[in-house]
């Protein structure tokens, strides 16, 4: 299924809310992926994502918190990665989500120095002082376990309205669709036309031939090198791990296989890719 969100009605709903509670809601869509509807986020959460990594492990976060959503109903409530409080509660489609609808980052009412203690621990990754994130951090609301659990149930309420409104419906996908989708999802696995042809019910064939529409003539293989050369080169740009590293978190063991199929579709190494970028940001 497609999922369709209606984001000018989401963003206006969820810009009122902040207006008027202070706390940020936002929208993830089934894959737990953020769906930008809101831009005003804390200070803290602002300078974490500013850097890569720190994004990165934002949206390994949300994804994370979709895939073990255990609650029998309602709000999950939960600490993220960095120890702030938030919520999550999945928006159903008979017995499937929709999309996911999420509130935070605020902080409860135990004492603000401990919060800040916890957080700072787990900042080992930060490439200055964490200290320097302290003033930020204090400006995370504080919330009581009832107003919270007022604003939860309020959210519930309003998910209803959500639904009745259309703000978020589905479509069936095309067989095209469900191709591009698997392989953004998958790209980094061990791929095969067998394999992708019994994933997605699609007779080889058939597969092939959508490869060639998607791609302007080229095979299934080139799609596939085509994503995680595109994942290889985010990469490249926004961490310092080894080419070889790279190479494995897209799903391609063989370091020179690797290289060869980087140079065929950008016409450089990864190396001097890597280089030529960061001399340009040096420069500019």
């Amino acid at each position: 299924m497609n999922t369709l969100f209606d984001e000018d009605q989401l963003r206006q709903l969820t810009s009122n809310l902040n207006i008027l509670t202070g706390l940020p809601a936002n929208i993830l869509d089934p894959e737990g992926r953020d769906i930008n509807l809101f831009q005003g986020h804390p200070p803290f959460c602002r300078m974490i994502n500013d850097l890569p990594e720190g994004h990165e492990r934002c949206v390994a976060c949300d994804m994370w918190k979709t895939k073990n959503y255990r609650a029998e109903k309602g709000f999950q409530f939960y600490r993220c990665y960095l120890g702030v409080c938030e919520a999550l509660m999945p928006l159903y489609d008979k017995k499937s989500p929709l999309a996911y609808l999420i509130f935070g980052c605020y902080l409860d009412d135990s004492p603000i120095e401990q919060q800040w203690e916890h957080t700072r621990a787990l900042l080992d990754w930060w490439p200055g002082d964490p200290d320097e994130l302290k003033e930020a951090f204090f400006q995370f609301r504080q919330y009581s376990q009832r107003e919270i659990q007022a604003y939860a149930e309020t959210l519930e309420a309003l998910s209803a309205y959500i639904r009745l409104k259309g703000m978020i419906l589905t479509t069936e996908q095309t067989d095209a669709q469900k191709l591009e989708l698997y392989l953004d999802q998958h790209y980094m696995e061990k791929l095969s036309l067998a394999s992708i042809s019994k994933h997605l019910h699609i007779g080889r064939t058939k597969l092939c031939a959508l490869a060639k529409e998607l791609s302007g003539g080229e095979t299934l293989s080139y799609l596939i090198a085509q994503r995680r050369i595109n994942a290889a080169k985010r990469l490249l740009l926004q961490s310092n791990m080894p080419i070889s590293a790279v190479a494995e978190e897209v799903g391609i063991s063989d370091y020179n296989y690797f290289s060869k199929v980087f140079r065929s579709m950008t016409g450089t190494t990864p190396s001097a890719f890597r280089k030529k970028i960061r001399d340009k940001d040096t420069f500019s």
